[in-house]
């Protein structure tokens, strides 16, 4: 039997460094006072939400902050937990384990802060902690493709101009 405490062989493949994937963070200004945007992104969340592609159930469902957790329901009943806030500071920021469609064994970290700034409230989201998802680069992949379009939605939502819209 092998030593559980031997070292692997030598000319074994080392394992995928996940500690050189950076945060996928992204930047929004709504329009609107910081305690507005806060309570439109955490309470108004089903309003906004792109469901249709980024959901566990797809149309139809719904999205809210609930206690400590954000949650999806399905029309029938059906709910997933997409996270589990551990640092809630309302209406300056939030963080979160994040695992939507998946189990909390595979969660990143999410942290959303607010700020003021000239033009309303500025939106910062940091998605980090990709060791902990199951395939990091293809999480933080994905993740850095959909949080944008994901955040112009909220942006729309609020009565900004949109990343689509000819003003923008």
């Amino acid at each position: 039997m092998d030593n559980l405490f031997s070292h692997a062989p030598s000319g074994a493949p080392e394992p995928a460094a996940t500690d050189e994937l950076d945060p996928v963070v992204v930047s929004v200004v709504v329009p609107g006072a910081v305690a507005r945007a806060f309570m439109g992104f955490t309470e108004h969340t089903h309003l906004w939400w792109p469901l249709e592609d980024h959901s566990v159930y797809g149309a139809g469902s719904y999205v809210e902050f609930e206690e400590n957790l954000i949650m999806e329901s399905s029309d029938d009943g059906r709910t997933a937990v997409w996270g589990s806030i551990d640092d809630w500071q309302p209406p300056l920021s939030f963080h979160a384990s994040w695992h939507p469609g998946t189990t909390a064994m595979w969660s990143t970290e999410l942290r959303v802060a607010f700020k003021a700034v000239d033009e309303g409230t500025e939106l910062r989201l940091v998605h980090s902690g990709w060791e902990g998802a199951e395939d990091p680069a293809a999480a933080r992949a994905e993740y850095a493709a959909g949080w944008p379009a994901v955040l112009d939605r909220f942006v729309r939502f609020m009565g900004g101009a949109g990343a689509d819209s000819p003003d923008a």
